[in-house]
């Protein structure tokens, strides 16, 4: 099986990176005298468009979003309660950056969780809302694009449901 019949066009897929994309078509470039295959997705919120060669996607990350198997265990880890780290905080905070820019939807809700306080984001700072903002729009992003949802609900869902396991 190639790497392109993984995707279709117009189908939503998740480039680690960036998020949730568009795959809007396949464009044939010469490179060095050969034909290559690129893959074009458009980023609407940030008004990116990246072009991923065909041959490097799935090492790239890229992926399909979420089914419904992975957002009930998505959900299910984000209802167990979480161990707090004990490290500095600039630790803390590469390795959130890293894990929200891995593109794991797993990865991002134990941001999530980890950055979750029962007083809510007045009780965080701002470094620390920045960083929980970031993930929260990253997932609730993905998982209104796999339930056909409003983003605005789903983000009220995830943090219900963070609020509930705290």
């Amino acid at each position: 099986m190639t790497n392109r019949s993984l995707f279709e066009i117009g189908e939503w897929v998740v480039y680690p990176s960036h998020g949730v994309g568009q795959l809007t078509g396949i464009d044939s470039i010469e490179v060095n005298g050969s034909k290559m295959e690129f893959y074009v997705i458009l980023f609407p919120k940030n008004k990116l468009l990246l072009k991923l060669p065909v041959k490097k996607a799935i090492s790239a990350g890229l992926r399909n979003v979420l089914n419904q198997e992975d957002l009930n265990q998505i959900f299910l880890n984000l209802s167990q309660k979480v161990k707090k780290k004990r490290m500095m905080w600039s630790k803390r905070a590469q390795e959130y950056e890293l894990k929200i820019n891995s593109g794991d939807p797993m990865a991002l809700a134990e941001t999530l969780k980890e950055l979750h306080k029962t007083g809510g984001t007045s009780m965080q700072s701002f470094s620390e809302r920045q960083i929980y903002q970031k993930a929260l729009e990253r997932l609730a992003t993905e998982i209104s694009i796999a339930e056909n949802a409003d983003i605005e609900d789903v983000a009220k869902r995830i943090e219900t449901t963070l609020q509930e396991a705290a």
